[in-house]
C-alpha cells in the first residue's frame, strides 16, 4: 500500500498553511496528498435552528475541503490530491487516519513576536496519540520561509533550503527520529544541524568553583558522545552535510533559539499507551509552543 501525506483541514488560516506545506512535502517525497476535513455533527438542538441546521453545515463543510483541494491541484500541477470527510472527534479521527500515513500535517496559530505557536487541544491530543510523524505548521508559513534569502536579501523559494535541525540526546538515540531528520535533510539537499543541550551533573557544581577545567572535560565528553551517536548515520547518508553542536544548558531553549534559521525542526516523542492526557514530554512541548519553524514530532518506543 502506498502511504500518503495527510493534512488536517478545518478551514482556518493555520490549517490552510498546513495543507500547503503538506503539498510541498508530498512533492518532495513523490507521494499523494490526502486532505482530511473532520466533520463534527451538529448537536440536535442546534440542528433545529433555521440558520445553522444540519443541511447548511454539511454544505459548508463539504465546500471547504473541495475548494481547498481544487486550489492545491492548480498550485501544484502533477500532485495527486484526494480528500475525505470523516465524522467524529477530530483528535481521534486524525490520529487514526495518520496510522497508515507517511506523516500527518497540522496547523497551529502563530503568535506575534517571540510567542511562537498556540497549540490547541486537538493538536496536542493528536500529536500525543499518533504513532506516525506529525508536523506542526504555523499560520502564515510560506515556501520562502524554508529557504535562504536571495543575494539581495529578498525571501525566495528558489534558493537553497535552510538547515534541518535535529534535537538529539546521545544517551537515548532513537533510530526513527534520527532517520527522519537525515532523510528530510537529504530530500532538501541541505545541512543537518544536530543539537544536544546538556546539564552539568549536580555533584560537579561545587567542584567547578575550584576547578573550571571540570566544565571543559565534561563538554568534551558530551561532544564525543554526540559524535558517536551520529557516526553511523553519517555513513548511511554520506551526501548529507552534518554539523554537530553540543552545549551546556536547556535543550528546549537551544532548539528554539536556532529554529528561526531552520527549514524544519525534528524532535522525538516516546509512545505512551496511557489514553489519558497528552504526554509529549517537556522538551517537545516547549519546542512546539515556541519554535519559529515547522516542527516534526516523531513517535518512538
Amino acid at each position: 500500500m502506498v502511504r500518503t501525506v495527510v493534512a488536517g483541514l478545518d478551514g482556518s488560516a493555520e490549517s490552510r498553511a498546513a495543507v500547503e506545506w503538506a503539498a510541498r512535502e508530498a512533492q518532495l517525497r513523490d507521494l499523494p496528498l490526502n486532505i482530511v476535513h473532520v466533520w463534527e455533527p451538529v448537536p440536535e438542538p442546534m440542528a433545529q435552528a433555521p440558520l445553522v441546521g444540519a443541511e447548511t453545515q454539511q454544505h459548508w463543510t463539504e465546500r471547504i475541503p473541495r475548494e481547498t483541494a481544487e486550489g492545491v491541484r492548480l498550485r501544484h500541477p502533477g500532485l495527486e490530491v484526494s480528500m475525505e470527510q470523516p465524522s467524529g472527534r477530530p483528535a481521534d479521527v486524525l490520529a487514526e487516519t495518520a496510522r497508515d500515513a507517511e506523516l500527518l500535517v497540522l496547523g497551529s496559530r502563530g503568535l506575534s513576536g517571540i510567542g511562537g505557536f498556540l497549540v490547541g487541544s486537538v493538536g496536542l491530543a493528536t500529536i500525543a496519540h499518533a504513532e506516525r510523524p506529525v508536523v506542526l505548521v504555523r499560520a502564515g508559513e510560506q515556501a520562502a520561509d524554508e529557504h535562504e534569502p536571495d543575494p539581495a536579501g529578498i525571501p525566495s523559494a528558489a534558493t537553497a533550503y535552510r538547515p534541518v535541525v535535529l534535537g538529539l540526546d546521545p544517551a537515548a538515540p532513537d533510530e526513527s527520529v534520527i532517520e527522519f531528520a537525515f532523510d528530510a535533510a537529504a530530500r532538501r539537499s541541505t545541512v543537518l544541524r544536530v543539537l544536544y543541550g546538556w546539564n552539568l551533573p549536580p555533584y560537579y557544581t561545587y567542584g567547578l568553583s575550584a576547578d573550571p577545567d571540570y566544565h571543559d572535560e565534561i563538554a568534551r565528553q558530551q561532544s564525543a558522545a554526540l559524535a558517536d551517536a551520529v557516526r553511523p548515520w553519517r555513513r548511511k547518508y554520506p551526501d548529507v552535510e552534518v554539523v554537530e553542536e553540543s552545549r551546556a544548558g536547556s535543550a528546549a531553549n537551544y532548539l528554539v533559539d536556532v529554529s528561526s534559521g531552520a527549514s524544519l525542526v525534528v524532535v522525538g516523542r516516546r509512545v505512551r499507551r496511557n489514553p489519558v492526557g497528552f504526554h509529549i514530554g517537556p522538551i517537545t512541548h516547549a519546542v512546539l509552543h515556541h519554535a519559529a519553524a515547522p516542527v516534526a514530532v516523531v513517535a518512538h518506543n
